[in-house]
């Protein structure tokens, strides 16, 4: 749970506060316990940031919250939008940060949005563009949340998946916070089930992500050996591939729940039949589907995408030994629709 920082000093946005701590943070104010599932439907199922429309709740309450506390929420910046309907959200902090969130639709008028968890990120994996700009901090709760509520403007969003900016679990306390608000029936109402957290591999936070909460859990994997993995990932200097393994192989799941291993597919570095047949044996006693990535070129970048040919092989090899493998089809092609390059390119304007 995220404690108030009850400073009278200084407001507190409340959307920073799951359903534990606002109700802590009321009780703290005197008043009854129901009255956050009342300020949590009016700030996440309406949508309401200004106190003065909290009908149901006392003037002079109102006019308390007013002194004490704010609602914050986030606008789009910038919005780049595919001709695949992906929609690219650029979002500026109060602090003149920014970040970005993606809306990816699926079939049946269905859509995933991809989120953010930090400004940037301290993982420095080498194919990723996030990780040039470097950490800059990580997002509160309510930045996380806000960016769900904003891209709500543009129509429901069905599955939220955090694998934007930053490594979520280099932000643990703060994504679980936000997580409760996701969950919470008088919050956003996602079910666990909708929602992914995608890892580069933090093995500690592993195990505490899966005593606290509940979340389907993807892993950014992209090599079979240490030696390439340590060249992609540099925290695979600190949790090699046995130890991330035995942390998948101890993870909490339900019983029809399988964990995700995200593989981003580079040329002539982790292509190879001989890294298909290494992927088969390092899933093995791992409930796992397989995410396979073709890599997103990019300018600045060395590394180049497969061949159709070694992506169809690598596939078909896992495939015929029973491994759930799914081509993740490339969205937002004409945009700047990988994780930095919208936030990048704007930056380099200004």
């Amino acid at each position: 749970m995220t404690e108030p920082a009850l400073n009278l000093d200084r407001k507190v946005d409340l959307k920073d506060l799951d359903l534990d701590a606002l109700t802590a943070f009321l009780d703290g104010l005197g008043k009854e316990r129901f009255r956050a599932r009342q300020i949590f439907r009016w700030m996440y199922r309406q949508g309401v940031c200004d106190f003065a429309e909290m009908t149901d709740l006392s003037k002079d309450f109102r006019q308390e919250l007013q002194a004490r506390a704010y609602v914050s929420r986030l606008v789009p910046e910038k919005v780049e939008v595919s001709s695949d309907g992906t929609r690219k959200y650029l979002l500026r902090l109060a602090d003149g940060q920014t970040v970005e969130s993606v809306r990816i639709p699926m079939d049946e008028g269905r859509s995933t949005l991809c989120i953010s968890t930090q400004v940037g990120c301290a993982m420095q994996c080498a194919f990723c563009l996030t990780g040039t700009f470097g950490l800059m901090r990580n997002l509160t709760p309510s930045e996380i949340v806000n960016q769900v509520c904003a891209a709500q403007a543009d129509g429901p969003v069905n599955n939220i998946v955090l694998m934007g900016m930053g490594e979520p679990l280099h932000n643990l306390d703060n994504v679980v916070a936000a997580l409760r608000i996701f969950y919470a029936e008088e919050g956003l109402n996602f079910s666990p089930r909708k929602v992914t957290l995608s890892t580069c591999g933090l093995v500690p936070e592993m195990a505490e992500l899966g005593r606290r909460i509940r979340v389907n859990l993807a892993v950014s994997l992209n090599a079979t050996t240490d030696e390439v993995r340590e060249r992609l990932m540099p925290i695979n200097r600190r949790y090699p591939l046995a130890r991330l393994m035995a942390a998948c192989r101890e993870f909490p799941l339900q019983p029809r729940q399988r964990i995700t291993f995200e593989y981003i597919l580079i040329r002539d570095l982790n292509d190879s039949p001989a890294d298909a047949r290494r992927l088969v044996k390092l899933l093995h006693g791992v409930k796992a589907k397989v995410n396979l990535i073709a890599f997103n070129e990019h300018e600045g970048s060395d590394y180049r995408a497969p061949t159709e040919e070694a992506f169809e092989a690598f596939q078909s090899y896992l495939l015929q030994r029973n491994i759930v493998a799914i081509r993740r089809a490339s969205k937002g092609a004409d945009i700047s629709a990988a994780c930095g390059q919208l936030k990048g390119r704007l930056e380099k304007e200004e």
